[in-house]
């Protein structure tokens, strides 16, 4: 199985590639020595102690791609907070700070992700739901 997003992605919902991606980004020790054999008692219990957990190649990649999975997933959501907060009555002024851009920018993003994401008729609701571009 090669592990890259788009092989990952209809595997996880959001919650469940945020929860691996926690898990092995906390598993790992972060260390940047080469792996390498520990010559340790095997009948010895304080081995636990001082064992150290980094990932293997297959995690390591898993981290990687599930990070870009998330990412997709969570920009993915952006259409849906951006009509629900118009709905609401937010402004594009509140929308742009809740995005952290420009009000000029989360207008463009939401008309990106309209004509990205929805029909013909579902567009221009959500067109007329956003109004002018601020300027």
């Amino acid at each position: 199985m090669s592990i890259t997003p788009d092989a990952l992605e209809p595997e996880f919902s959001l919650t469940t590639a945020a929860t691996r991606l926690d898990f092995l980004s906390r598993r790992d020790n972060g260390d940047t020595a080469l792996n390498v054999v520990r010559d340790d008692d095997e009948d010895s219990w304080r081995s636990f102690r001082v064992a150290e957990t980094s990932l293997d190649v297959d995690e390591a990649l898993e981290l990687l791609a599930l990070g870009e999975v998330v990412s997709r997933k969570a920009h993915g959501s952006r259409l849906v907070g951006i009509r629900a907060a118009l709905r609401g009555g937010a402004g594009w002024e509140q929308i742009a700070a809740a995005l952290d851009v420009t009000t000029q920018e989360a207008w463009d993003a939401y008309q990106e992700s309209i004509a990205g994401q929805l029909d013909d008729d579902a567009a221009t609701a959500a067109r007329d739901l956003a109004g002018s571009r601020p300027s």
